[in-house]
């Protein structure tokens, strides 16, 4: 096993036991059957796009590596990332709350269709790896990089922000509950912060990106914005 598959190994070993504890554990059950269903898609898409990229992307992987507030550079940044962070984190641990306590009931269909949406964004998050070897998990700009204007960035200047949006509105349905709503509309806003960010950095450090906004109108919703 080379150096780049233990860490990565690694970094889902963690990352599996943290979103199980901060799923799971607010419940206050093993029964949280919304729970273990939203892990199983979501960390099995995170091992299937990890394994796509140790074929087929290793330098996108080395670049994914890198994330979280720590990892940004731009001191605004790190204050968005972990703001986005905390909200994130209460996105997921909430609806054990909400089920421990009753505080709302969600449909099973809807579990099952926030579930799908999820997935969605991770398909969506896939297409993005693919066609940007450079989407790393921090605003940089490397040497040699170009502005892609293929596939998904066809259609919105930001899509791996798109496939975020999909699991944030989702992943409540998802998780069943409507409380989890709160933190996810909190999320979106530091999205959106972090994106008109990135899109000043870009068009300052990005040669061709000024143009390529004028050819790709829209951020991050066709049609809309």
């Amino acid at each position: 096993m080379t150096d780049l598959a233990r860490r990565t190994a690694f970094g889902f070993l963690k990352l599996t036991v943290f979103m199980v504890l901060l799923v799971i554990g607010p419940a206050g059950t093993w029964r949280f059957w919304p729970g273990w269903l939203f892990l199983a898609g979501s960390l099995t898409a995170t091992a299937a796009i990890a394994v796509w990229m140790l074929r087929h992307d290793r330098a996108l992987l080395e670049r994914r590596l890198a994330v979280g507030p720590a990892a940004e550079r731009d001191p605004v940044q790190r204050r968005i990332q972990t703001a986005a962070g905390l909200f994130g984190a209460a996105l997921m641990g909430l609806p054990g709350l909400d089920h421990q306590f009753g505080w709302s009931t969600m449909p099973p269909a809807l579990v099952i269709v926030g579930n799908l949406g999820v997935l969605a964004g991770y398909w969506l998050c896939f297409l993005v790896f693919r066609e940007n070897s450079y989407a790393a998990g921090t605003i940089a700009v490397e040497e040699g990089q170009a502005v892609i204007a293929t596939g998904p960035y066809g259609v919105v200047r930001h899509p791996m922000y798109a496939s975020a949006v999909s699991l944030v509105l989702f992943g409540p349905l998802a998780l069943g509950s409507w409380w989890a709503f709160v933190p996810a509309a909190a999320v979106l806003a530091s999205m959106v912060a972090r994106l008109l960010v990135e899109e000043r950095y870009l068009v300052a450090h990005l040669p061709g990106y000024a143009a390529y906004r004028e050819q790709v109108r829209f951020r991050l919703v066709p049609g809309i914005w």
